[in-house]
């Protein structure tokens, strides 16, 4: 479960305390990783995955100094300006930086412990000087080099690279629990023992910035091949995605019209390119938004407007508390990552149109012939991309119930 990070929460429900269920399930096959659950600014962050990774390791600044084992991270700007990522370590080796400038076409390779938990962010705007750094999204405290997470809003990339309670899967996932800044892609770095899993079945976009958007498609060959055709959120265009965030949310609204007064509906004002947008939790701070104290329950705390319009926009990212079930990716553990700032396309929906595909290799580790074709048709992907389109995905796919349910099992069993 995620909340946000300015609240604390009661446990009981927690993403950590569902999430070993599924991990019980798939524990006897496969290498194990899951999302951040509690946002960046929330004081019970740093304790999120110690229940689920058994080789648990205190965060160390990194990089790593032993070669076996090691995971690359890659960083790449795509943005057409420069930015500033940060990276935030919460259990394992990190890559030895918590932040540095990048610019626009620009990569940077770095190493991580095999065990590393940690987020990766995009940083606007920034004015540096020397180690210092101030910037307009995603700030340090005003550092250069990150020793915390940064503020909202900001798009998140989260890893567990050695979750579940056998500590050989990685979990990973784009959030916007945090809020959204900038566009956000991941993609995987396949190992010898992962280069089976098909690439559209692991790389994922959010792109809720307009002009960042293809043209509408159901699918696409962008971070993956025409073999693979990975499935795309097919409505949004770049003219409906400049006005998804609610008007309350939006970090800095345009300027009001000449006599002082907003039109109503807010949203006839013409909003800028770059629109950076709180979450509902990260805006109110209250109980109901942010699912805790008699809301810390996924029965009572449902989507909001801003989860509702934020999982349209992008399918595959956690919006809120209780969003896991559809936006949480579960593969082996080996193999590296890039996180793409501003990557190209547009929104990934594949743990929609794709679930069962992925469960199998949650599961048992490998794909089956019947998925394997399946998971090259691209008649078959775009049919079940536009079937499962509908903005704010709130009930759980077949394929997560699925899993839950037999995690669930074994655990009493």
């Amino acid at each position: 479960m995620r909340q946000s990070s300015s609240r604390k929460g009661d446990k009981r429900y927690t993403r950590a305390s569902r999430s070993i269920f599924v991990a019980l399930a798939l524990a006897s096959h496969l290498p194990t990783t899951s999302a951040i659950v509690f946002p960046s600014y929330h004081p019970n962050y740093k304790a999120d995955y110690l229940q689920l990774n058994k080789r648990y390791n205190p965060a160390r600044r990194g990089p790593p100094e032993d070669w076996n084992g090691r995971i690359p991270l890659k960083i790449t700007n795509s943005c057409p300006e420069t930015i500033w990522p940060g990276i935030t370590t919460q259990h394992g080796v990190g890559p030895g930086t918590g932040g540095f400038e990048l610019a626009s076409g620009d990569s940077r390779d770095m190493w991580v412990g095999p065990t590393w938990q940690g987020r990766a962010w995009g940083r606007t705007n920034c004015t540096v000087n020397g180690e210092s750094a101030g910037c307009s999204t995603g700030d340090c405290f005003g550092k250069l080099d990150c020793e915390f997470s940064g503020a909202v809003p900001a798009t998140l990339a989260e890893f567990n690279l050695a979750g579940g309670v056998s500590g050989r899967q990685t979990f990973y996932d784009i959030s916007l629990v945090d809020g959204y800044n900038i566009p956000v892609g991941i993609n995987y770095i396949p190992a010898e023992n992962t280069s089976y899993i098909p690439p559209n079945l692991t790389n994922c976009a959010c792109i809720a910035t307009t002009g960042f958007m293809a043209q509408r498609a159901a699918s696409g060959a962008v971070y993956t091949n025409s073999t693979y055709p990975v499935p795309w959120e097919p409505n949004e265009s770049n003219d409906s995605v400049r006005d998804w965030c609610p008007w309350p949310l939006l970090t800095n609204p345009p300027n009001k019209p000449g006599d002082g007064i907003y039109p109503y509906p807010d949203d006839n004002i013409r909003r800028p390119t770059f629109s950076p947008c709180k979450s509902q939790c990260a805006a109110t701070n209250s109980d109901h938004d942010c699912c805790i104290g008699k809301w810390h329950d996924p029965d009572k705390c449902k989507p909001g407007l801003y989860s509702r319009h934020a999982k349209a926009m992008c399918p595959d990212a956690y919006s809120f508390a209780f969003d896991d079930q559809t936006s949480t990716f579960i593969i082996p553990s080996g193999g590296g990552w890039e996180v793409v700032f501003c990557p190209a396309g547009r929104s990934t929906n594949i743990l929609r149109t794709m679930g069962p595909q992925l469960f199998e290799i949650a599961s048992a580790g490998s794909l089956s012939q019947k998925n394997l074709e399946l998971v090259k048709n691209r008649t078959y992907i775009e049919s079940e991309s536009e079937k499962n389109a509908a903005p704010g995905q709130a009930v759980p796919a077949y394929w997560a119930i699925c899993a839950v349910t037999t995690a669930v099992l074994l655990m009493w069993w």
